[in-house]
């Protein structure tokens, strides 16, 4: 191929990965939207806490379920594994500043989750199912014997966090804790953001739908398959310290199954593939656990698996086809916009 071939191709490719870039209007509205809830609605923000924190650990999962095609039953492993970290850290006093606290256990839980890659990438989708779902019950069954360090079936308790940054005290109500959690997560979706819309997360792409064909063009299949596990797991760890952090607590229950089969159901309301399909998924799930458990307590969870089998039925097509005017509306504003923009030489 001659350069002037290339540089027409390489050009073209450039546009099109800076196109898959641009924010669109209903990001922007998204995080204006969530930047409003601090003050529109201060009496929520615990629960506003718990969905940002949700939102990431589902935007974890999907790296690898949505991007990679990774099948997960025991993400929480990481979850649990960065909360436990953050825990200890604050209350041994290891690391005394929440942030930095943060950046460890997420390192922490990257560490885990590079080296349980080579045990998750070598099977199918079965295997990969199971090895994931025993990393989570080995590591809960671990920290359910250590009692002397995790606090065993207790709970780790007695756990005091610092001000955030030196200056921002965790409050009873959740506003600190909040803003704290929310801004994790804008920085963090922001950070995958771009790793998804690069030449390796197009990549990625390649991998999901056809290994086989990735690996003809060149594409080194495994070791892609083992960084974005390791960055999801890092994105896991992050929530679940952020958890830790905020209720001054860990527990066993971090590690457990329903976590995260919880996880999949969040993205199976928000879908997956696209970075706010874990976010959108988990302020479903979580606002409807909130409203129904009040309404009736025992049988709430019958309602969100009545969503499931209504989403399946339906399609998710027809769905889609329902809010296609709203799409479209947004559609023509962003495409005012960029018509308004000066052209790129």
């Amino acid at each position: 191929m001659t350069d002037q071939t290339a540089s027409p191709l390489a050009h073209r490719a450039a546009n099109g990965l800076a196109a898959r870039t641009r924010w669109r209007p209903l990001e922007i509205l998204f995080w204006l939207a969530a930047l409003a809830t601090i003050w529109l609605a201060p009496t929520h923000h615990l629960l506003l806490a718990e969905i940002a924190i949700l939102g990431l650990f589902a935007l974890s999962l999907d790296l690898i379920l949505g991007y990679a095609g990774i099948i997960s039953l025991g993400h929480a492993a990481f979850f649990g594994f960065g909360a436990y970290t953050a825990a200890l850290l604050a209350k041994y006093e290891f690391v005394n500043e929440p942030v930095l606290a943060l950046v460890v256990a997420g390192l922490a839980a990257a560490l885990l989750g590079f080296v349980t890659s080579f045990l998750v990438l070598r099977g199918t989708d079965l295997t990969r199912i199971m090895v994931t779902l025993g990393v989570a019950l080995v590591l809960r069954e671990l920290a359910n014997q250590n009692g002397w360090l995790t606090g065993g079936a207790d709970g780790l308790q007695g756990v005091t966090m610092q001000p955030i940054l030196g200056r921002f005290r965790f409050d009873m109500f959740g506003h600190n804790g909040y803003i704290y959690c929310l801004a994790t997560l804008f920085i963090l979706t922001m950070v995958a953001r771009r790793i998804v819309n690069s030449p390796f997360g197009l990549s990625l792409h390649s991998i999901r739908n056809n290994p086989l064909r990735a690996a003809a063009l060149g594409i080194n299949v495994n070791a892609r398959l083992i960084v974005v596990y390791t960055i999801a797991a890092f994105y896991a760890g992050v929530a679940g310290a952020l958890l830790a952090q905020t209720q001054a607590f860990a527990s066993l229950a971090y590690f457990d199954f329903d976590r995260s089969a919880d996880l999949l159901m969040m993205l199976i309301i928000g879908g997956t593939g696209y970075l706010y399909g874990g976010v959108i998924g988990a302020i479903v799930f979580k606002v409807m656990q909130d409203y129904l458990s009040m309404l009736t307590p025992q049988y709430w969870l019958f309602w969100i698996g009545l969503l499931l089998v209504v989403m399946v039925m339906v399609g998710r097509d027809r769905i889609a086809g329902w809010t296609s005017p709203v799409r479209d509306l947004f559609l023509k504003l962003d495409n005012a916009i960029r018509r308004t923009r000066p052209e790129r030489p």
